[in-house]
């Protein structure tokens, strides 16, 4: 979350935490903001026309003079996704309010803004979000993310569901197993890598597990 102020930016984790210190780029740029604003998005990075979730997560897990110099290196983006909001005093708080209008305010309180502080793109046509779907996974994004138009802000809860990427692939695999009870290990793994090797509790079908083929 980003709160512009009368004289300052915060930003704060999902947790509630004020990481400010993390990205002064951003509390820099939002400045550019009306004071009384407060947007939802999230910090991100972009390297090599990919967006870079390691990067990200390496600087919010820095020190703060760590986090500056890689801010150097590695600019951040503030993709907002609602607001909260509205700096008008006769607007004001708007959670209550349904997704389409605060999306409307979102895209004019940004609209003289712009980066790294910029709306994440939206549509209500079913055939745009599923070539969006298709074709944002090479730019590193890992799905589109469904909202109802007439849906309030879902203050500490989710009120929307997270489309993701899958790939799927058909390869052999082997398996097999050794010893009885709480000491029974099982191998799975695919033709030509070293197996992985995981306990299995008395009774649970060693297909229930999850599986990560070893290089």
């Amino acid at each position: 979350m980003l709160r512009r102020t009368d004289d300052t930016v915060f930003l704060y984790a999902r947790s509630g935490r004020v990481v400010t210190q993390y990205w002064m780029d951003l509390a820099v740029a939002g400045m550019e903001l009306r004071p009384g604003t407060v947007l939802d998005g999230e910090a991100v990075i972009w390297r090599d026309g990919r967006m870079d979730f390691a990067a990200a997560q390496s600087r919010a897990a820095s020190s703060a003079s760590r986090a500056r110099a890689l801010a150097v290196r590695h600019p951040a983006s503030y993709a907002c996704w609602d607001v909260i909001q509205h700096p008008d005093p006769a607007i004001g708080d708007l959670r209550s309010r349904p997704y389409m209008e605060r999306r409307a305010y979102l895209l004019e309180l940004l609209a003289d803004v712009g980066p790294p502080i910029q709306p994440v793109p939206a549509t209500d046509d079913p055939d745009v979000a599923l070539a969006w779907y298709e074709a944002l996974q090479s730019d590193g994004i890992e799905g589109i993310v469904a909202k109802r138009a007439t849906a309030s802000y879902p203050s500490g809860r989710r009120g929307w569901v997270k489309v993701r990427n899958m790939r799927t692939r058909s390869m052999p695999w082997w398996s097999g197993s050794r010893g009885r009870g709480s000491g029974h290990t099982t191998w799975l793994s695919r033709w030509g890598t070293r197996a992985g090797r995981s306990g299995c509790r008395p009774g649970l079908s060693p297909f229930s597990l999850r599986v990560s083929a070893l290089p």
